[in-house]
């Protein structure tokens, strides 16, 4: 094992994870989320969750790191920028920025594990497991937790620096780090997201959105058919949505990416309103080649057109 000591481990990890592309490291202390796993089981029980069953599963690891790593002593947390240079410009419809290009999951893990590989080869090896928004892990409450940045009314994690545009990740391992402390919350009187969300899925507060009112969670999440309810609502929006970072202030310090995997496709960023009218599930197939937005289904890529076509 190295004799490099714990500041010293701990500045070595965010260099090499700047690296490797990430734009910001934290260290957050494990310790059993008590006021979260309450926060978690009101917003279950009001059936916020929609039919994302899955948001059930697995309680008690999303509050205790320790069923996911044995002994846990540290949580790295990362982001990722994903914001494009430009906006894809295209009549209709909306694809949230973070779908541009390939599947972020798989960008990330790889860039996870390297920087693991690294570290293990750096100091000896150790117990560690590398999360992307791919198990019952609280992102955003550890990134939070690790000064990333804070939770705001959109729910979303908001830097002053990097605004919200990026994508979250964590290693959870056995060693001791040197630990980052939470920054405080700096959304004030601005109740933004909260107005400009056009199915009111924002509480009137901010801090606790209900999946169901989501237009990200209708296009993706959600298989069953759209409720007419929102016909009039989704603003050209089939996968995903970014109209309440589009209106946080904080996001006009977002500066763009430079992954060329997150880049989008020549072909995607010359579809016509009626190439997305006539799309076929070839075109499909081929356009979003691992893409996000495979997560849909040619099925319910079609089922968001068309509701927006009022077909």
């Amino acid at each position: 094992m190295s004799t490099k000591s714990i500041i010293e481990k701990t500045l070595w990890i965010k260099a090499h994870a700047r690296a490797l592309g990430f734009l910001n490291v934290g260290i957050a202390k494990p310790t059993f989320l008590k006021d979260d796993a309450d926060r978690l089981k009101d917003w279950l029980n009001k059936g916020y969750q929609g039919t994302m069953g899955y948001m059930t599963n697995h309680f008690e690891k999303r509050t205790d790191p320790s069923l996911l790593v044995e002994g846990a002593r540290s949580i790295i947390c990362l982001s990722f920028n994903y914001y494009p240079e430009t906006e894809m410009e295209s009549p209709m419809p909306k694809v949230a920025k973070y779908a541009y290009g390939r599947d972020y999951h798989k960008v990330i893990k790889k860039k996870l594990k390297n920087l693991l590989l690294e570290l293990q080869e750096s100091i000896g090896d150790f117990a560690a497991r590398c999360f992307t928004d791919s198990a019952p892990v609280m992102e955003r409450e550890w990134a939070a937790r690790s000064g990333l940045g804070w939770k705001g009314k959109n729910t979303l994690l908001i830097n002053t620096n990097k605004g919200s545009y990026y994508f979250l990740a964590e290693i959870i391992c056995d060693i001791k780090l040197d630990y980052n402390h939470p920054i405080s919350d700096h959304c004030g009187t601005c109740t933004k997201c909260i107005d400009a969300c056009p199915t009111d899925a924002i509480g009137e507060n901010g801090y606790i959105l209900d999946a169901n009112k989501c237009i990200s969670y209708l296009t993706i999440e959600r298989k069953e058919a759209i409720p007419e309810a929102f016909r009039e609502e989704m603003q050209d929006w089939i996968f995903g949505c970014d109209i309440c970072q589009e209106v946080c202030p904080w996001n006009r310090f977002s500066t763009p990416h430079n992954e060329p995997d997150f880049q989008p496709k020549e072909a995607l960023q010359s579809m016509t309103k009626r190439d997305w009218q006539e799309i076929t599930e070839e075109v499909f197939d081929n356009l979003f080649l691992g893409s996000a937005v495979k997560r849909t289904k040619y099925e319910g890529l079609r089922r968001n057109i068309q509701f927006l076509n009022h077909e």
